[in-house]
């Protein structure tokens, strides 16, 4: 895509060195904050922060055999939000996102489902999921992609996959750009599959492998917030508190998602990840 900007200058970054390309002030600015939260988005230390107790303890009381069950709870709910970008994301929406009413819709399921522990995380999260889906479309529409159009709704998918890493991760295989390498071949083969056969192809093995790549991560996640409904005290109020700090961060991700794809239509994706890979440098 044709640059509208000169990008043979360098942007600075105040304390931190030089970019490698001149951007726009502003989008230089909105480039480090989709960096900030795409490689620290700290899902964990939110909910640790939450319940005052550090969520690897917490998944301690998981037991071993629930974590095949909430990753296969977190297949189904992918494929139930995939179900929900072929129907509902097809409505026409004018409003800009309204990320405070859907923590509200996340919390309420959520505070429903923690009544029943674990089995009602099985049975809610296909809800959550659908209802995260709907915030991070209309996020996407904020960021001027077109939520009717197939790749967009992936992408949209694909922001369940996109939980950052922790300290001791290699970036270059958990950070974004690497995650999104990872689900490349996934992502082509499945939106050349729904471009000839529309979002009813999802039991196309392109589509299937694409919902497994992303519920893999997807479900590392949501073994963290249900390790929070085992937790003493906590119980059933987990289950609100858990899926409002799960909207959060899949809101952040979301909007940060969408900023790095906005910038490289406006850009180039070379430039753009040149920037961005940049700041892993001097994080």
């Amino acid at each position: 895509m044709k640059n509208s900007v000169d990008t043979t200058g360098a942007d600075a970054v105040p304390g931190k060195g030089l970019l490698p390309y001149a951007m726009d002030g502003a989008d230089g600015d909105a480039l480090r904050r989709a960096h900030r939260h795409l490689e620290h988005p700290s899902l964990a230390a939110r909910l640790s922060s939450a319940v005052g107790t550090p969520i690897e303890i917490a998944m301690t009381l998981m037991p071993k055999a629930w974590f095949a069950v909430v990753h296969r709870a977190a297949e189904v709910a992918i494929a139930k939000a995939l179900d929900a970008a072929a129907s509902s994301l097809r409505r026409k929406h004018e409003r800009s996102a309204q990320e405070l009413m859907y923590k509200g819709l996340a919390a309420g399921s959520g505070g429903l489902g923690g009544f029943f522990g674990l089995p009602g995380l099985i049975v809610e999260l296909p809800v959550t999921t659908t209802i995260m889906l709907r915030s991070i479309a209309e996020i996407a529409r904020d960021e001027g992609e077109d939520i009717h159009d197939e790749d967009t709704q992936l992408a949209c998918v694909q922001v369940f996959a996109l939980g950052g890493r922790s300290e001791t991760d290699d970036a270059a295989e958990t950070g974004y750009y690497g995650v999104r390498l990872a689900l490349a071949s996934y992502m082509s083969a499945a939106v050349t599959q729904v471009a000839k056969h529309g979002m009813a192809a999802q039991g196309a093995p392109a589509v299937v492998q694409l919902i497994r790549a992303i519920a893999t991560r997807f479900g590392t996640e949501v073994s963290r917030r249900a390790a929070i409904q085992l937790m003493p005290l906590i119980g059933a109020a987990g289950g609100a508190v858990g899926n409002t700090i799960f909207m959060q961060h899949f809101q952040d991700m979301a909007r940060s998602h969408f900023t790095v794809r906005r910038l490289e239509r406006k850009y180039g994706e070379q430039l753009v990840r040149a920037n961005y890979e940049m700041l892993n440098t001097v994080d």
